[in-house]
């Protein structure tokens, strides 16, 4: 079992819990089957991104607050260690650095997406913020009916309450950081 998944599947029972939620419950607010919610807690199931956010928007808490991992004072954080949410074969790569929890207000991620590959994101809680910065290729941002192209060096701030999509536009890997900062 990956690490990630035990991390995954100990937080979204913790806070289930501390909500007083059934699975039942859980099932009807994040529109996630109960029998998924079942493997995922018992860290049978490797939830993909899209998962993870209903799960999250239904316990109305920080994504991150799903893959968070116990912290101490200093923490240094080598990518080679941490094991990513992917999605579709690992076109794409999500990389929790630091991530937040329900006290914490902001995570950061590192994302490495295959030339060509595209996701739409559900919207986030309202109030959510983020800060993308962008090391490798090229990035366009779908927002609304904006649309923003990112090359290496380049940043962009926006409320992500609102859904929006990234796609790939280069023949080459498209890596960015994303700061995800929470009300």
């Amino acid at each position: 079992m990956d690490k990630i998944n035990i991390i995954v599947s100990q937080n979204i029972k913790r806070i289930r819990q501390e909500k007083n939620l059934s699975l039942d419950d859980l099932s009807k607010i994040s529109n996630v089957s109960k029998s998924m919610l079942a493997q995922i807690e018992k860290g049978s199931a490797n939830p993909s991104l899209s998962t993870l956010w209903k799960i999250a928007n239904g316990l109305m808490v920080p994504f991150n607050s799903l893959v968070s991992q116990p912290r101490s004072p200093y923490e240094i954080v080598r990518l080679s260690e941490i094991d990513p949410i992917t999605e579709d074969n690992e076109n794409l790569k999500n990389f929790v650095i630091f991530p937040g929890n329900e006290k914490q207000r902001f995570s950061t991620y590192y994302i490495q997406v295959h030339p060509g590959y595209s996701w739409t994101s559900d919207k986030h809680m309202h109030g959510t913020i983020e800060f993308i910065t962008v090391f490798n290729g090229e990035l366009e941002l779908i927002i609304g009916k904006n649309s923003f192209n990112l090359k290496n060096g380049e940043s962009i701030r926006f409320k992500a309450d609102t859904q929006h999509s990234y796609h790939n536009v280069s023949d080459e890997t498209l890596i960015f950081h994303n700061i995800l900062f929470n009300p």
